[in-house]
Parts: C-alpha cells; sequence; structure tokens
C-alpha cells in the first residue's frame, strides 16, 4: 500500500488527529495559557456560511480550555496557524517536499495540491521554515572528519550578470562524512567571516578537510588534524598514513562528501527553483542541510523524514510580510 493512501492525506478529521499524536504526546495543551488539565473538545462547530458552502465547514480539531474559556487547535503556534489550507494537504505538501531530494517548485505544488501559485509559494517557506535545525551542537567529534568548503550561487538582486563570481551569493557548508550538514550564507570568503563559523561549529577532536584557501591554514592547527587538497594542482585526494600510538591509520584526505552536497544544492537550486532571492536562501539551505542531515543512508526514510519535519512546525510562525 502506498503511503499515499494513508487517511490524513486525504480525510481533515484523520489529519488533525495525526498532528495532534505528534504535537500534543500527553493530550492538548492551552496555547493560551499552557493549561494541560482539562479541555472539552467541541464537536458540530462550522464556519460561518458564504456562498461556495451555504453551510459553513466543520471545524475539526476544536478545543475550549477550562481555565482560560478560550477556544484552539493544533494549528495554534505553529507554521498552520491562519492557514485556509486544510491540514491533510499541508501533509500532503510535507510529504512532498520532504521525499524529493532535489526539492519541489512552487508551481508543481500548486499542480499537484490544486491551490493558487503564490499559496504554493508561501506554503514551500513555511515548511522550509519548519525544517530550520535548533541544534547548534559542534559537528564532528573525536575519530570524525568534518569537510568545509564554499561555493557560490545565484547572483545579488539589482547587480548586472557579469562572467566572473563576484556578484554571486556564497555558500559556506560544514559536512560531517556520514552524518549531518550545515550551511551559512556569507559575504565572502574571509579570515573574519569563514573562521568564526569553523571555530563555533565544529568540534576541535576532529579531523578537518577544506581545499587549498588560505583562511583555513591557521585555523586548521586547531583540529586533530587538517587534511588539504590542492585543487588547483589538480589533486582532488590522497591518502596519508598516521602512526598513533602502536597503529598506523590511513586518512583519506579529500573534500568530496561536501562537493557531493553541493552537486545535489546546485541541481535543486537551478533545476528545480530556478531562481532564488538573497534573503530567501537561509530557508533553502535550511531545506537541504535538512533533507541531507536526515536521509537513507543515516536511517531516515521518507515517512520518518516528514514526521521530523512536522516536529519542526511548533513555535515557527511566518507571515506572509515577513516573508516576502
Amino acid at each position: 500500500m502506498s503511503i499515499l493512501s494513508r487517511p490524513y492525506f486525504h480525510d481533515e478529521a484523520a489529519a488533525f488527529e495525526h498532528v495532534e499524536s505528534i504535537l500534543w504526546p500527553q493530550g492538548p495543551v492551552c496555547p493560551h495559557c499552557g493549561n494541560m488539565d482539562k479541555h472539552y473538545k467541541l464537536t458540530g462547530v462550522r464556519t460561518k456560511p458564504s456562498k461556495k458552502n451555504p453551510e459553513g465547514i466543520e471545524r475539526h480539531g476544536l478545543y475550549k480550555c477550562a481555565e482560560c474559556k478560550k477556544q484552539f487547535t493544533v494549528r495554534i503556534g505553529t507554521i498552520f496557524e491562519e492557514s485556509h489550507l486544510p491540514l491533510h494537504k499541508w501533509l500532503q505538501a510535507i510529504h512532498l517536499v520532504c521525499s524529493s531530494k532535489k526539492g519541489i517548485s512552487a508551481n508543481q505544488l500548486h499542480r499537484v495540491l490544486e491551490v493558487t501559485l503564490k499559496t504554493a509559494w508561501f506554503l514551500g517557506h513555511r515548511i522550509r521554515e519548519a525544517m530550520r535545525s535548533d541544534d547548534f551542537t559542534p559537528l564532528g567529534g573525536a575519530g570524525q572528519t568534518v569537510e568545509a568548503d564554499e561555493t557560490y550561487i545565484g547572483r545579488l538582486a539589482g547587480v548586472p550578470v557579469s562572467p566572473g563570481s563576484a556578484h554571486k551569493n556564497m555558500v559556506l557548508t560544514l559536512v560531517e562524512r556520514g552524518g549531518r550538514a550545515r550551511s551559512f550564507h556569507i559575504d565572502s570568503a574571509t579570515v573574519a567571516r569563514v573562521i568564526p563559523i569553523v571555530r563555533e561549529n565544529i568540534a576541535k577532536e576532529s579531523q578537518l578537510m577544506t581545499d587549498e584557501a588560505l583562511h583555513y591554514r591557521r585555523v586548521g592547527k586547531e583540529f586533530t588534524m587538517h587534511g588539504r587538497v590542492e585543487h588547483g594542482a589538480k589533486e582532488y585526494g590522497r591518502k596519508e598514513y598516521r602512526l598513533e600510538g602502536d597503529t598506523v591509520t590511513d586518512v583519506n584526505i579529500n573534500t568530496n562528501t561536501v562537493e557531493g552536497y553541493y552537486s545535489i544544492f546546485k541541481r535543486g537550486m537551478k533545476g528545480v527553483y530556478q531562481h532564488c532571492a538573497e534573503h530567501h536562501l537561509h530557508r533553502y539551505l535550511a531545506e537541504f542541510d535538512f533533507r541531507y542531515s536526515n536521509r537513507i543512508a543515516c536511517g531516515v526514510d521518507d515517512t520518518a523524514r516528514a514526521l521530523l519535519a512536522l516536529t519542526g512546525v511548533k513555535g515557527r510562525r511566518l507571515t506572509y510580510r515577513r516573508v516576502g
């Protein structure tokens, strides 16, 4: 049976039950006063009649708090708040974004979900906000390797296209081999901009792998090992042997993992999204970081990835004015 045949993708009541089971594992919580003890579930409540719906639409998942006497649903305080889109369509959209390796465009969401293009565009940005990680623990650790590299994507708004890379947006990415990815939109690849990010986000016990860029030379001495590949000399990887006690270990010196991340990222940005305004780039980076850090090689399939994104909807309110 296909995952898309599950009830919560098609039935609004089942969608509310599914979201409530994830966001309220201990039972309903009033978002107005925080009361967890006593609530009343309101049934049979409908929206105001309209020409399109003369009898109104039934409101699912509606509760009333016994303490503050206010009504609430699981949507409040999440990316779903004040959205007119049915919750089951939200769940369809989250699954589509999480299961598409290179992303899914607003035009595609617009066609698949049968919503307006404006709704689909806003929908995508709110889902990316839910994918944003709050985990700031350093990458790597003892016996682990972290690769760092920069790339250029798109171009700055209002700046003419030039054959060089000076007017493009720069991205710095740190990738654990076999683990997580963390990307940053930076102004320039200078020591003042790159080094603080490397120091704050990589554990000192890690092995650091970079290219020959000069800004990594000094900070590389702060880690267990700093391996550098000379891309300018057409070197893309080599093997070194290190003596640790009585044991000889071989170390792969390359940045192939972070280059692999960039290959997926660029194919998505150029082939699927095609255009990204500079002030939205951080959300697209969060999307690609999320999918990479929760990929099948790490034991996370499409269903589990969508559930992880769903747990991130809390406290991620994003209005159209803020995203625009």
